[in-house]
């Protein structure tokens, strides 16, 4: 398994699904999506395992601040990789598999 957590230090379920793959000895890679985010290449493998609206958080005062709702598609998926701090967290990456929340069943079912 080639395990990453993109989450935020702020973020309770980031916290839980580390300690989840510590608690296994399950190594994997953590990375801060507030300082680094998500790469164009890693978004679209997320993108496509659990789809664009479970990935952002539309709760967020930011996403309504820059106007998400009314942009285009694509403007909207560019906005989000400049903004990564609009992702819901954690992201939970196993190769082309991805869960987006604290997610141990679907976790479970990777061995």
């Amino acid at each position: 398994m080639n395990i990453q957590i993109f989450g935020t230090s702020k973020s309770f379920d980031s916290k839980k699904a580390e300690r989840w793959f510590k608690e296994r000895r399950i190594k994997y890679q953590y990375i801060d999506l507030r300082t680094k985010g998500l790469s164009a290449g890693e978004y679209r493998s997320v993108k496509a395992a659990v789809g664009y609206d479970a990935l952002v958080d539309k709760d967020c005062r930011d996403y309504k601040e820059l106007y998400m709702d009314y942009r285009a598609p694509q403007d909207a998926e560019i906005a989000l990789l400049e903004h990564p701090w609009l992702f819901r967290a954690p992201i939970v990456r196993n190769g082309r598999f991805a869960t987006v929340g604290y997610c141990p069943e679907i976790w479970q079912s990777w061995d």
